[in-house]
């Protein structure tokens, strides 16, 4: 029986909004990382069959299907296809469900799944045109009794069902620093992390948005951010950021059959929906369901990596899931580093597994908040 696993995982430094890989398009971003990936396990692009690359604004320079002008940007042979994935902020994890999926079914022996996001050049909710070309969703929120809704006033909305507190989620945000801090001084990222050419021909190699010098007092001096009266702010979100990352995808025997040593295999893959309204409440019942599929617990999972799309959403997920704390984002989170959407699956998925090995941990488990109610959940297993 095929199997599906994970021969090496590498990712761009995230940068800020605004900052360091402001001034590189996407395509060339995506060029970048894919290069890199070929460069590490010597493998000649004409072997992948695919390549699956997540993106959510899909307009302007990230549009015209990116995962296509990746490829050619990064020079591999024309022959080598691409295709770009939305399932919001899921994109790059959706990517690589879609290779794993491809390389068991026999349809493909290599793909590389990934994506980009660089928010700084394509702004969020910038699809939505202003309107211009008319509004998305059609009649499915009549059911919800709304006709727009907000991922912040999502989030708030955990918040208060939850009873987390506005200091609840500082302090979440304030270890989540801490912790990237952490991983960077000690060089947890180094071998995961693909330093950018710059335009300019200098090189940017690491992680910009993680703040040293945050404090509990400064967080709390913030303003809300999308209510009044609410306490989801700017520092207890993800954020805004540019990056790429990039998995690359095969069978056990392919990989032997290159003289590849794997790091991981995708043991479970699954996918759960929620409420489209508060909508960020899907990583609950998604860690529930792949480990029920995968016929483990948690506590036999060694790492865990939750995308920090709002601290309400991974504290409310440890209040449901029973988690140890400890185990949850133990490099830091999109809190810290950052969260370029479309790039953010294969990131967390790269920072996993790296973690994994680095730790000889057994299980990890990775699984993210989605747009519109749903989410993704993956269990990867040490080889």
């Amino acid at each position: 029986m095929r199997d599906a696993v994970i021969v090496d995982a590498v990712r761009t430094p995230i940068g800020k909004r605004g900052g360091a890989l402001s001034g590189l398009h996407p395509v060339d971003l995506s060029a970048q990382v894919l290069r890199a990936l070929a460069e590490r396990t010597e493998i000649d692009p004409v072997l992948v069959d695919d390549v699956i690359w997540g993106c959510v604004s899909q307009i302007g320079e990230q549009t015209a299907n990116i995962g296509r002008y990746a490829v050619l940007a990064a020079g591999w042979p024309e022959a080598v296809p691409g295709v770009t994935v939305d399932r919001q902020c899921g994109s790059s994890q959706q990517a690589v469900h879609f290779a794993a999926a491809g390389v068991i079914s026999g349809q493909y022996d290599v793909a590389v799944a990934g994506g980009v996001e660089t928010m700084s050049r394509v702004p969020m909710g910038s699809p939505f045109a202003g309107g211009e070309f008319g509004r998305p969703y059609g009649s499915a929120l009549a059911r919800y009794g709304v006709d727009d809704f907000h991922q912040g006033l999502g989030a708030q909305m955990i918040a208060d069902d939850y009873r987390i507190t506005r200091q609840d989620m500082d302090r979440h945000a304030l270890h989540s620093h801490t912790k990237a801090a952490a991983a960077l001084d000690s060089g947890r990222f180094e071998e995961q992390i693909v330093p950018v050419v710059l335009p300019d021909g200098s090189l940017f190699p690491m992680d910009e948005g993680v703040r040293r010098t945050s404090t509990l007092e400064a967080l709390g001096a913030l303003r809300p951010a999308f209510a009044a009266d609410g306490s989801i702010t700017a520092g207890n979100a993800s954020q805004i950021s540019d990056g790429a990352a990039a998995v690359l995808v095969t069978t056990g025997e392919f990989a032997r059959s290159q003289g590849w040593r794997p790091m991981a295999r995708i043991h479970t893959a699954v996918l759960a929906g929620c409420d489209p309204v508060s909508m960020l409440t899907g990583p609950i019942p998604a860690t529930a369901k792949a480990l029920g599929r995968a016929r483990l617990r948690v506590g036999d999972i060694g790492a865990f990596e939750v995308n920090e799309a709002f601290a309400a959403v991974t504290l409310a997920w440890l209040k449901e899931t029973g988690a140890p704390e400890e185990r949850l984002n133990p490099n830091g989170g999109a809190m810290a580093l950052g969260h370029p959407l479309g790039a953010s699956g294969a990131r967390l998925m790269t920072t996993l597994v790296h973690h994994m090995r680095d730790h000889g941990i057994r299980f990890g488990l990775q699984t993210m908040c989605e747009g519109g109610g749903t989410a993704n959940a993956t269990i990867l297993e040490l080889l």
